[in-house]
C-alpha cells in the first residue's frame, strides 16, 4: 500500500523540488511550501471528498515556514494516530554539496533573504561561502527535530534520474511497518549522510583484481558465485545479519520507521553490492526491506 500522505522536508538546495516533481508524476496532489498550520484544513478539505474521489497527497514544508515548523511533528503524530497511511521524507546533502548548488544558480538561501536585500546581493556576488555554511548550519538545527522522524535521503551524490528512482520507492514500501534500506556504497566518494548503520566490507577478497569479474558487479551471477565460495564473506553477513536481528526491534519498539544500513567497499560495484543483494534475502518478511546501490543506481 503506498502512503497516502507525503510530507516532503529537507534542506534548502537537497532536491525537493525534484522530489515533488516525481511525486505529481505518481499521482499524488502536491502543495509546496504549504504552511504547517494548513495542513489540518487541507485534510479536512479532501476528507470531504467523496471516498472514491479522495487523493494522494503530497506536501512540502521546510525552513521558508521557519516560525510554524514545530507544528510538523504533532501533526504527523495525529495522522498516524487517526490511522492514516504518513510517509515523511527528508532531502539532506553535505554542506559543501549545499554551497556549490546555490553557488552554481546565483540563488539565494531562503533564510539569508531575512537578512535583507544588500546582504543577499553581497554574498552572491562575493561568493561569501563563510556566510552561506552558517546559514546552512542554522538551517540544520532548524530542522533537524523533522530529520530524526523523517527517511532521509542524502542527495549529494545523486543524480535526478537516482533520486526520482528512490523516492518512488519509498512512497511505494507500507509506511506502517518498520522500512530498512540497503545501501552500498564506494567509500572513496564518502560514507551516505542517511546512514544509521555503516558495515565496512573492503577486509573481503576484492573481485575486481579478477580480469573476468571486473566489468561485472556484485548482482552478477560470475562476481556473486566468487564472493560466496570465500568463507569470510559468509562469516561477515551473519555477523551483519546477527547485529542487526538483535537491535532492530529495540528500534522499531522506539517508535522509528525507517533504517538505513549502508554496505561500503572501495569503488562500490563488487562487495558491497553482493553483501546488499545477501541481506536483503535474509531479511525479507522481518520488515520492509529496499535495497540502493549509490554507484550504479540510474545509470
Amino acid at each position: 500500500m503506498s502512503a497516502r500522505i507525503v510530507v516532503l522536508t529537507g534542506m534548502s538546495g537537497s532536491g525537493k523540488g525534484v522530489a515533488l516533481n516525481t511525486l505529481e508524476d505518481a499521482g499524488y496532489y502536491c502543495v509546496d511550501n504549504l504552511p504547517p498550520e494548513l495542513l489540518p484544513q487541507l485534510l479536512s478539505l479532501e476528507q470531504q471528498r467523496p471516498a472514491d474521489q479522495q487523493r494522494l497527497l503530497a506536501v512540502s514544508v521546510d525552513a521558508r515556514s521557519a516560525t510554524s515548523l514545530h507544528q510538523v511533528l504533532p501533526l504527523l503524530d495525529q495522522l498516524r494516530a487517526d490511522g492514516q497511511a504518513v510517509r515523511p521524507i527528508f532531502l539532506d546533502a553535505s554542506d559543501d554539496t549545499l554551497v556549490r548548488r546555490f553557488s552554481e544558480t546565483r540563488r539565494p538561501h531562503p533564510l539569508m533573504r531575512h537578512k535583507g536585500a544588500q546582504a543577499v546581493t553581497e554574498a552572491a556576488e562575493d561568493a561569501d561561502h563563510q556566510a552561506l555554511l552558517e546559514t546552512i548550519r542554522q538551517e540544520r538545527e532548524l530542522v533537524e527535530p523533522l530529520r530524526e522522524r523523517s527517511a532521509v535521503i542524502d542527495t549529494s551524490l545523486l543524480r535526478p534520474a537516482q533520486l526520482r528512482t528512490w523516492v518512488r520507492h519509498l512512497v511505494q514500501a507500507q509506511p506502517s511497518r518498520l522500512t530498512v534500506v540497503f545501501q552500498s556504497f564506494a567509500f572513496k566518494h564518502g560514507v551516505p549522510l542517511d546512514a544509521d548503520f555503516v558495515f565496512d566490507v573492503r577486509m573481503l577478497p576484492n573481485p575486481y583484481y579478477i580480469k573476468e569479474l571486473r566489468p561485472q558487479t556484485g548482482k552478477d551471477a560470475p562476481v556473486a558465485d566468487y564472493l560466496r565460495q570465500q568463507p569470510e564473506s559468509g562469516e561477515l553477513i551473519a555477523q551483519i545479519e546477527a547485529f542487526l536481528s538483535r537491535w532492530l526491534p529495540s528500534l522499531e519498539n522506539d517508535q522509528r520507521s525507517y533504517v538505513t544500513v549502508a554496505i561500503g567497499c572501495t569503488g562500490g560495484q563488487h562487495r558491497s553490492v553482493y553483501c546488499v543483494e545477501q541481506l536483503k534475502e535474509r531479511f525479507k518478511g522481518r520488515a520492509v526491506v529496499l535495497t540502493r546501490h549509490r554507484e550504479q543506481d540510474g545509470k
